[in-house]
């Protein structure tokens, strides 16, 4: 086979390991660990409840729904659900949600740190106390930067957190160090360090294609001294 083949195979060879070393560490290490976690663990079912049953019954949203329509004209949702021992009702308004107290009609004051860690204890699942409750104006990546938010950190052995919305109270999210170790290798994997959302990111394209070049190089170098050449000389 042509010597200047291998030569320039050799060349690509050894500059493509060059810069993939890390990357490939990184997803061979990506994948032993995610492959290890297991995924209801990482999203913390045994951790926190979604949802809790809704104690009212349909006699408890006296609220006039017209009232409601004329202060929401763009109005596109209701949904009737509960906020501690309070029935609430939650309109959505494009991309706004509003709070109602279901029997009055009001709009619903958000809630202070008391009522979030009620209601975050009522989610909660562990044996821990709360370590932290904060209300943030904009959440932090972990919950893709949601607005308005009660962040509820326990002081168990993953520190569990509860994110809540900070007006009506329901649940959005939890996390953990689990979910984290998870979503810190899933970063590595998918080669996207900010939104950590991008599989077709143009960095990941690229060391995927230096990767396929390593790969064929390396297969092209094999041919050059094959194991059948080898037992031919032998005898």
């Amino acid at each position: 086979m042509n010597k200047r083949l291998f030569k320039h195979s050799r060349t690509l060879h050894k500059w493509a390991g060059y810069a993939l070393v890390l990357q490939l560490f990184a997803w061979l290490m990506g994948g032993l660990v995610m492959s290890a976690l297991p995924l209801d663990k990482v999203h913390g079912k045994h951790l926190a409840k979604r949802t809790l049953e809704n104690p009212f019954s349909s006699s408890d949203y006296a609220a006039s729904l017209d009232n409601i329509r004329m202060q929401m004209p763009s109005l596109r949702q209701l949904q009737f659900t509960h906020r501690l021992n309070q029935p609430i009702i939650i309109a959505a308004e494009g991309k706004q949600e509003h709070v109602f107290h279901a029997r009055t009609g009001q709009l619903s004051a958000a809630l202070n740190q008391e009522q979030a860690e009620r209601i975050a204890y009522n989610h909660y699942l562990g044996e821990g106390k709360v370590s932290l409750a904060e209300h943030l104006i904009t959440g932090p990546q972990e919950i893709g930067y949601r607005q308005d938010v009660w962040r509820i950190e326990f002081d168990d052995w993953c520190a569990t957190t509860l994110y809540l919305d900070a007006y009506s109270g329901q649940f959005i999210t939890v996390r953990s160090t689990i979910w984290r170790i998870f979503d810190f290798f899933w970063m590595l994997h998918i080669m996207d360090y900010q939104e950590r959302k991008d599989f077709n990111n143009p960095l990941l394209i690229s060391f995927a294609a230096a990767s396929v070049l390593f790969a064929i190089t390396g297969g092209v170098l094999l041919l050059q001294n094959p194991p059948w050449r080898r037992r031919k000389k032998r005898s």
